[in-house]
């Protein structure tokens, strides 16, 4: 079969595929993450951005793929989570861009939307880094315009970016160090090049030929006991969730008085999508284990039972929860009244978000690691701030470029200080002054950001080994900066470790936070060892309730 133009009844049947795609292997992308810390979100990051894209071309009535193109790029950039979801919209933008003013779109004109996509997400990044999502986009859109000079056929030319994907992907490890060290391939890469297959099987009706990248059975086990497993349902706005429902079971195969149906993986995955959507089913030979957003969860329970007898049943309603984290991280209800100045902070942990409120934060958007909210989110903030000027604090380096995009998109007057710690957003508060014009603020408060070494003590969800350090799953890690410096199955010695190798003669005050895992106790021994061995320095102990985290860390 031939194929020389692709409407747009086809281009949106490709991204409907294409967000299943991803949906159904987002717990794997998830499970790339290069640090084995509990907050591998890059798979569920991406998977919620291309859905808001998805969600907004299958409501579409339009005939044109400009149009089309148009949606999904504008859902995607409102709903852009976590650097990768804001690169893929980049993406897409510029794809969409270049179909402007078509109807329809041949060989030709549809590799050139994929090169344009390339270019513009580049631009989008300041650093852009090789190995990562950037580059499987790049040399893929490089082989679709070199095929669209050999043939007409759309669907060859799907081929071929298709399999130069794959193959872009298998080498960012030798692209980028630390991927090649800890084992895996670029996550985000991994992401687009589930999107990509999507869209070819969307064209030919067959599945995509893939890597052996299969998940063992040992890693099915622990991906099932991640907190990643339900990340979903914490991280979207209320409004925006179809299927109310976090329903997550566990069924012994081939047990129990209610078993009719022998199973069958893609028989029962197909039938439960059709129920929801967020599906993740992962099967042994003796056990399945299903997470679904739905909104009858008892429907999922029983076409379980036809297949074996429960051993677990857990159902939360993600609308509760959400208007409980709302409130919780007070987020603002409604527009306020018309104010000179409003510093927006995105920060988890209602003990953080006290820190916050006492340094002159007005308003706070609950999130962080795990919980990376979206352009929208960031957007919706901004509007019901109405100040004359706004500053943001990302406080995470997976929010900045949300937050970035959100200033560019708003009409107020927004800046972004790059702050990508809590630490470091406390830190800036200290030079934040409402008298001050907004870019004198802008630049006086990421200043302070170099004044202050951000440390961070969580456990390890894996074995791997990081820049020559042997971590053991359950190991308490000391992160200064970003980068893993210590790993100790002690949590007070791996925190102590940890503070030892960010104090300089020069340093004066440590701020020890603990987190919703940890307690002041605990938190004053720490405490009373560091004044023991550096006599010079004053300690302080703040409660932050933050989760993942058992220490946020800062030396000044």
């Amino acid at each position: 079969m031939n194929k020389t133009e692709l409407t747009a009844e086809d281009f949106k049947a490709m991204v409907a595929v294409g967000a299943d795609h991803l949906s159904e292997n987002a717990e794997y992308v998830n499970s790339l993450n290069v640090f084995p810390v509990p907050d591998g979100d890059t798979g569920t990051n991406m998977n919620l951005s291309f859905t808001s894209g998805a969600e907004r071309v299958r409501l579409s009535n339009s005939d044109r793929i400009d149009q089309l193109g148009s949606d999904l790029a504008k859902g995607l950039l409102m709903g852009a989570r976590g650097n990768s979801g804001v690169i893929l919209s980049q993406l897409f933008r510029g794809f969409s861009k270049a179909m402007e003013g078509k109807a329809t779109v041949n060989t030709k004109e549809f590799a050139d939307a994929f090169s344009h996509g390339v270019e513009t997400a580049y631009k989008a990044v300041m650093k852009p880094v090789e190995g990562t999502i950037l580059t499987v986009a790049r040399e893929s859109a490089k082989a679709g315009v070199k095929k669209a000079e050999q043939t007409d056929d759309i669907i060859e030319l799907m081929a071929a970016i298709v399999k130069y994907s794959q193959t872009a992907l298998e080498k960012t490890p030798d692209l980028l160090p630390v991927l090649k060290e800890v084992g895996v391939v670029d996550s985000g890469g991994q992401g687009l090049v589930y999107i990509y297959e999507g869209f070819l099987e969307s064209l030919t009706g067959e599945k995509v030929p893939m890597a052996d990248r299969s998940i063992s059975k040992a890693d099915v086990t622990e991906i099932a006991h991640q907190e990643n497993f339900h990340n979903v349902s914490h991280s979207i706005a209320t409004a925006d969730i179809k299927y109310g429902y976090c329903t997550e079971i566990m069924v012994k195969l081939g047990e129990g008085e209610t078993v009719t149906d022998e199973f069958d993986y893609e028989i029962f995955r197909n039938h439960l999508n059709e129920l929801g959507d967020s599906l993740l089913v992962v099967a042994d030979d003796e056990i399945v284990k299903v997470h679904v957003h739905t909104e009858h969860p008892g429907e999922v329970m029983n076409y379980g039972q036809k297949f074996g007898s429960l051993m677990k049943i857990k159902v939360d309603n993600m609308r509760l929860q959400h208007d409980a984290v709302l409130e919780k991280g007070d987020a603002p209800a409604k527009k306020l009244e018309k104010v000179p100045y409003a510093v927006i902070a995105i920060a988890a942990g209602e003990g953080v978000h006290k820190l916050f409120k006492s340094m002159g934060v007005s308003s706070i958007i609950n999130g962080g690691q795990t919980m990376n909210p979206s352009t929208e989110d960031i957007l919706k903030a901004i509007d019901s701030a109405n100040a004359e000027k706004t500053i943001i604090l990302p406080n995470n380096k997976n929010i900045f470029m949300a937050a970035e995009q959100a200033a560019e998109v708003s009409e107020a007057n927004v800046v972004v200080v790059p702050s990508r710690t809590i630490s470091q957003g406390l830190t800036a508060m200290l030079a934040f002054n409402e008298s001050d014009e907004l870019e004198t603020n802008k630049t006086n408060m990421t200043a302070e950001l170099d004044h202050v070494v951000s440390g961070q003590i969580t456990n390890a969800v894996r074995d791997t080994v990081i820049d020559g350090l042997s971590i053991a799953k359950d190991d308490f890690m000391g992160i200064v900066d970003g980068k893993i410096i210590t790993s100790h199955k002690n949590r007070p010695a791996a925190t102590i470790e940890t503070l030892r190798k960010m104090i300089t003669a020069d340093s004066e005050i440590v701020t020890i936070i603990y987190g919703e895992d940890a307690d002041e106790k605990e938190s004053q021994a720490i405490a009373n060892a560091i004044e023991s061995e550096f006599d010079f320095l004053e300690v302080e102990i703040q409660e932050g309730n933050q989760p993942v985290y058992s220490y946020l860390l800062s030396v000044e």
